[in-house]
């Protein structure tokens, strides 16, 4: 497999020809070659280039050679690639085993660069397109009519008839689909969470403070070892804001991490750790990312303003983060609190006294 030069196809998006890029399929015995036509590429358009080529095949090959480009290998080495997890595990869907070129030597894969070649010097060469369904519906007569009925100029063989030899070779396709999914890396939280859209996610024991690997789609979130690629958790979906974690990984005691948590509230204001610590008793440890929430506005409104809000939700006996940050952004230039105390600030007397003397040395004449 390999990308090259594509056509020039006016982009519905922007009303201008763009080159495209041309994804090229080639076996290695018939020289049979899939040429598909894509605006853009990703590892998900990579991916899905693979499953069209696979499924005009009939079938799939039992070893993909392919350069070191970012979609298919992240770390390229001879020996002992790292492979990007969704191009590996749809290759693993589909009982096929990528095989990626030495760094700068193209010539491993000989056959595809002249798959390329070829059809950017015969079809393609000069055109251009006003959709990429058009010029894709082109490429494929011209693959139909010439290109799989032409001499071989090596094998000396219709390029067609070797392919119906080499056709039952082929791995069958699998009954289901591949299942696209998005792939990141997460630190597990001190509430033992992981952040996914907006919503948490319980690792097992033990891996705060750790990183692990996160594979999600509609459905699921699973949980891996960034090492092994053992499956840790396989979680279903929620909502954002939403909390899965599962009994088992539940700690019995509070941890100390969340104590010491509490304990700054503690200092912060008397009604912030009031409020804190019903938020955990009510929540548990989900409530954890919540109270750093409280922390984070008692540093940006200050500490007095944000006791005073955490006094107005307890007294309404809302025990929740979104009360006070709401109660804060609605009274964003609240006056300043007389109760604190300064040796540069005098007594409110002295400042009457003052401005009373002033007022009256301009009365008189």
């Amino acid at each position: 497999m390999d990308y090259g030069a594509g056509p020039m196809v006016r982009d519905p998006a922007s009303g201008r020809y763009q080159r495209t890029r041309l994804f090229v399929l080639t076996l290695g015995y018939s020289h049979k070659s899939i040429r598909l036509l894509t605006f853009r590429s990703s590892t998900r358009i990579w991916v899905e280039l693979h499953e069209r080529a696979f499924r005009r095949l009939g079938g799939v090959t039992r070893v993909v050679v392919l350069d070191n480009l970012g979609e298919g290998v992240l770390a390229p080495d001879i020996y002992d690639p790292a492979l990007n997890p969704l191009y590996r595990n749809m290759l693993m869907h589909y009982g096929a085993v990528a095989l990626p070129c030495r760094v700068g030597d193209p010539d491993r894969k000989g056959k595809v660069e002249a798959g390329v070649g070829h059809a950017k010097k015969t079809p393609l060469k000069g055109l251009r397109f006003e959709s990429l369904e058009e010029a894709q519906a082109y490429l494929d007569r011209w693959e139909e009519r010439w290109a799989d009925t032409r001499i071989h100029g090596t094998t000396k063989r219709q390029v067609a008839a070797m392919f119906a030899e080499e056709r039952p070779a082929l791995l069958p396709l699998p009954l289901e689909p591949f299942r696209y999914y998005q792939f990141g890396e997460r630190t597990v939280h001190l509430d033992g969470c992981v952040e996914v859209e907006a919503a948490y996610y319980g690792a097992p024991p033990g891996w705060i403070g750790r990183r692990v690997q996160v594979h999600w789609d509609d459905r699921y979130v699973r949980l891996l070892d960034p090492k092994t690629g053992q499956l840790l958790r396989e979680h279903l979906g929620q909502q954002r804001g939403g909390h899965r974690i599962e009994d088992q990984d539940r700690p019995s005691q509070t941890p100390l991490g969340t104590l010491q948590l509490l304990a700054r509230t503690e200092r912060a204001g008397r009604h912030i750790g009031a409020l804190c610590q019903g938020m955990h008793h009510r929540q548990g440890e989900p409530a954890v990312r919540r109270i750093l929430g409280v922390l984070s506005l008692a540093k940006k409104y200050g500490a007095p303003a944000t006791d005073d809000a955490c006094a107005a939700a307890l007294e309404v006996n809302v025990c929740e983060y979104r009360f006070v940050r709401r109660y804060l952004e609605r009274r964003p230039h609240r006056p300043l609190s007389l109760r604190q105390v300064d040796p540069l600030i005098r007594q409110l007397t002295l400042y009457r006294d003052f401005i009373a003397d002033k007022t009256k040395e301009e009365n008189e004449p």
